[in-house]
Formats: structure tokens, C-alpha cells, sequence
């Protein structure tokens, strides 16, 4: 390690580092190389490697962001015994309108993560399946019982909260997890080999000082506003829309423990509770939306003459009041597919690296299975040293493909739903119809497709199926929709319009699922 470092230029750090001996922080950790190589030797007490993360600032991994993602992989890797700094810019709550829904399928990531815990005292609400409103016409989708969960004798259930609360309990699991080491700073760059480019740590802003931390692996995961993904990344986010978001006190729903999607010719609006006397309500405006343009009045305006009008009775109070509070928050809705990651030393994770629309709820389902998906190809028993740079980079190879049952489901029906629910033409809104009649249907109808919303089924092909199935029903709906006469035209000419708008919406994102 120290012939590695000795006269080797690193990108981000002063002239100097290309002198021999190195600074004192490099020295420190070619000086101590054996302890990071074998973070199991009997020899390599708790006290040295807290040391050494306090006082040297090295670990086996170094993470940027206590987020979702950052904080579950700091307790992943620190309960294998790897030596982790988890570094945050600002440790205080935070208070967002993401973050907010973990469905069935992520509870029981947590669950393997040994984090369920974080779930209990946040004043977190039981979600057991959804209700769906088309032009006030409900239909109840409700987590189906039948799907094996990790607890058999209990149906599945997901959580919705507070996010900042949610997000404090994993930092003090973070914490309180041995090997862990949590650290406020700033991360304003990392830090590379001039020699092959490999990421050898990142460097920091703390109390105002520049300052270094090195790992073996650098895990980034600084979410969807990520400064370092244009870097890494071949490819950035495309933002769909926006989820403008209020807080609605003592809301009456219509099925309580459960979310609500309202459907009109409108773009599509969710409800769901987050706390004993909190519910979110989270309206989509696409870009350019004449409703909410600033000569209509903005977004005031399509909030109080296009959503309001669209909600359930027993909703509209709390949203009036909530308006008039004028708590009005937004966050951007993107899309970021997947691609394999080869850059040595680093390793992108979450919404830095993989983003599907909010509409399903599942960005934080597929963050936690990534977790549990990327410890276990990188666990001591599979990759001893993680200094091993060619079987971590080899390893995430295969964590691209092996993620995918956890999160391909997810990012296509996320993706697919949204263009069918914001409907902006015929075909499109024909597809929008179908779909809700498809529910009425029942049985497998609703239990399979609340299956992949859950993230309890992760067969794609059963989301191609029933994708189709929706399709083809579209079809028959508007035939029986029609006039006798209209019958031949709608069977030969817009049955294939129909079949055809709806591989031209899924298709491009199975094709993304299947690229490297």
C-alpha cells in the first residue's frame, strides 16, 4: 500500500501527496495496511479500528449520505465486522415530502437487514393495500394474504411516516452498530489515483476545515440531487413532472390504513396518512400544464379549481385548510435507469444511481433490497479484503443483474402506471379506463398486479401479462363502449392502436432492464 501511495499524483489532493514519504494521513494508512486487509484478524481490536476511523480517518468503507440507503448499508457492512464512516452533511431531522411509504416488500428488507426496530415509535401508520377512485368510482386493491412474507401468519403490511423521523431511527441504528463511525462533514469531492483512476476516498468540508477520509470502497449515496452522478453515471435523470405536496390534518379517508389514487382526466393525485392526526397529499403537475401555468394563477390555481373538485368529500376540508396554510413543497419525479458500475474503488447506490416515478411507492423498497442484494455479494465470507479491487468490481457486475428482482418490477409498473394514470390522449386514456375496469374484475385481477405493487411478486413477466391483459380489456371496454355500428372500426382499427400505445409505453423500459 505505501509503494501504491509513494509518488503516485491523487486527483483532489494538494502537489505534495506526490512527494515520498506521503502525508501523514496516507502514511497512516499504508502504516497500518495489514489491519485493513484483514479487518478479521484476532489481533485487530474494536479500539484500533475506531482509532483509526477517528484518528486517521480510514475504513473499509466509507459511505456519503446518512439517508435511507447510506445509513442501511453502514449497519449491512458494520454488522459483517467491516470498518465503515458514514459521513452526512447536516445530521439534524429532515423534513421532506419523499421518503414517506415502504411497501410490504420493503418491510421485509428492513426486516432482513436486522432494522425492522426503525419502524416502531414514529407514530408510523399500518398500509394494507390501496383504494383507487376513477371519477369517484372506488376500487379496493388490498395487499393480497397469499404471498409468503417473512412473517406467514401475518398478511403484509407496509408503513407510511414521517420522513425525518423515519430517516433519525436509522441514523441512531447507524450508530449504535459496532464497526460504525458517524461523521457530519461536508463531502465536496472525492479523491482518485492519478495512476489508474481508482476512488480512494472522498474529501470533506468539517467545521470549516478541509479534511480527507479514506476507504477501501467509497459507497456514494447522495440521493436524486447527487453532485457526483455526472461523474459516474453515463446517463442523468429525465424529469417527468412534479408531486407537489401538503400536510392535511385530522383527514377523513375513505378507507383509512390504506393509500388513495384519484384518477380523473386530471393528472393523477395520492393520499396517504402519516401520522396519527397527518396525511400527505401529493398532486402531480406535469411540465407545461395550462392549469397551472402563471397566467391561470399558478399552482394555487390548479390546486384549488382542478384538484380540489377531483377529491373525495370527506378529503376536501383538510385540503382546503391545507392550501390555506399555504405549505406548498415539490419535489421533481425523474427517471434514471440502471447501468453497470465499473469504476474501481466506487460504488453508487439509491436515487444517485436508479429512479422510477413515486407514483408506487417503491424507491425505498428497491433501496433496501439493494442493500441486503450488494452486502451479500460484498460479505467477508464472499470477498475477504475488500483492497481486492478486481472482486468488488467484478461483484458489482453481477449486483447489476442480481438487483433486478428486486427492483426491475418496480421501476417498469412505476414508470408504465404513470403514463397510463396521466393519460394526454385517446389510446392512452382508453388503456387508463381499461385498466380501472381490469380491477373490477377481482381476483387475480387485483391480487397479482397489488403483488408487484408491494414488491412481494418480482416476476417481470407476470407484470408483462397482466400489462397486456390490460391492453386487450382496454380493447374490449371500448367496444362495449360504443355504438353497434362503431363495433368493426374499433375491433380492426383502434384495437391495434390500443395494443400497439401500450407496448410503445412498456417497452422501452423492459429494454432498460435488460442493458448493461
Amino acid at each position: 500500500m505505501l509503494t501504491m501511495f509513494s509518488g503516485t499524483k491523487i486527483a483532489g489532493l494538494p502537489p505534495s501527496v506526490t512527494a515520498s514519504p506521503p502525508p501523514p494521513q496516507l502514511r497512516a494508512r499504508a502504516t497500518s495496511t495489514q489491519s485493513v486487509h484483514n479487518t478479521t484478524a484476532s489481533t485487530h481490536t474494536a479500539d484500533s479500528r475506531e482509532r483509526r476511523r477517528l484518528e486517521h480517518h480510514e475504513a473499509d468503507v466509507v459511505i456519503v449520505g446518512a439517508g435511507i440507503v447510506g445509513c442501511a448499508a453502514a449497519v449491512a457492512f458494520g454488522n459483517q465486522g467491516r470498518s465503515v464512516i458514514l459521513l452526512e452533511r447536516s445530521l439534524k431531522e429532515p423534513d421532506r415530502i419523499v421518503g414517506e411509504l415502504l411497501q410490504p416488500g420493503g418491510v421485509n428488507a428492513l426486516e432482513k437487514l436486522g432494522m425492522a426496530d426503525c419502524l416502531d415509535d414514529i407514530d408510523a401508520i399500518p398500509c394494507y393495500g390501496y383504494e383507487v377512485s376513477y371519477y369517484n368510482e372506488p376500487v379496493h386493491i388490498p395487499y393480497p394474504n397469499n404471498l409468503v412474507t417473512s412473517n406467514p401468519s401475518k398478511p403484509p403490511e407496509g408503513r407510511s411516516f414521517h420522513h425525518g423521523r423515519f430517516i433519525s431511527k436509522l441514523r441512531a441504528k447507524a450508530r449504535s452498530t459496532p464497526n460504525v463511525t458517524v461523521v457530519e462533514t461536508t463531502v465536496t469531492d472525492v479523491v482518485k489515483s492519478g495512476y489508474n483512476g481508482q476512488v480512494l476516498g472522498v474529501e470533506c468540508q468539517t467545521a470549516g476545515e478541509k479534511d480527507y477520509f479514506f476507504g477501501a470502497v467509497t459507497l456514494v449515496a447522495d440521493g436524486y440531487a447527487s453532485k457526483f452522478r455526472k461523474d459516474y453515471i453515463p446517463r442523468q435523470p429525465e424529469v417527468r413532472s412534479k408531486f407537489w405536496g401538503l400536510e392535511m390534518i385530522d383527514a377523513e379517508l375513505p378507507r383509512p390504513y390504506h393509500g388513495h389514487v384519484i384518477l380523473t382526466d386530471a393528472p393523477p393525485i395520492l393520499v396517504y396518512q402519516i401520522g396519527t392526526h397527518e396525511t400527505r397529499i401529493l398532486v402531480d403537475i406535469p411540465e407545461g400544464l395550462p392549469s397551472a401555468s402563471v397566467k391561470a394563477g399558478g399552482v394555487k390555481n390548479h390546486m384549488l379549481n382542478v384538484a380540489l373538485p377531483n377529491l373525495p368529500e370527506c378529503v376536501q376540508p383538510a385540503f382546503r385548510k391545507a392550501i390555506e396554510a399555504g405549505k406548498l413543497r415539490s419535489m421533481p419525479n425523474s427517471f434514471l435507469p440502471p447501468t453497470t458500475q465499473k469504476t474501481p474503488g466506487l460504488i453508487m447506490l439509491g436515487d444517485a444511481m436508479n429512479m422510477r416515478h413515486p407514483l408506487t411507492g417503491g424507491g425505498m423498497t428497491v433501496a433496501f433490497n439493494d442493500v441486503v442484494t450488494l452486502s451479500t455479494l460484498l460479505s467477508p465470507s464472499t470477498i475477504p479484503n475488500l483492497e481486492d479491487t478486481s472482486a468488488v468490481v467484478t461483484a458489482l457486475s453481477q449486483f447489476h443483474w442480481q438487483r433486478k428482482s428486486g427492483s426491475s418490477v418496480i421501476n417498469i409498473l412505476a414508470m408504465a402506471l404513470y403514463s397510463l394514470f396521466a393519460a394526454n390522449n385517446t389510446h392512452l386514456t382508453a388503456l387508463k379506463t381499461g385498466c380501472f375496469r381490469y380491477f373490477q374484475l377481482g381476483g387475480t385481477a387485483i391480487s397479482e398486479p397489488a403483488g408487484l405493487l408491494s414488491g412481494l411478486i418480482r416476476n417481470p413477466l407476470v407484470l408483462v401479462y397482466h400489462f397486456f391483459s390490460v391492453a386487450f380489456y382496454s380493447v374490449v371496454c371500448r367496444v362495449q363502449a360504443e355504438p353497434v355500428w362503431k363495433a368493426p372500426y374499433v375491433i380492426l382499427v383502434e384495437s391495434v392502436l390500443i395494443v400497439w400505445t401500450a407496448a410503445c409505453v412498456i417497452g422501452p423500459y423492459l429494454v432498460w432492464e435488460v442493458r448493461r
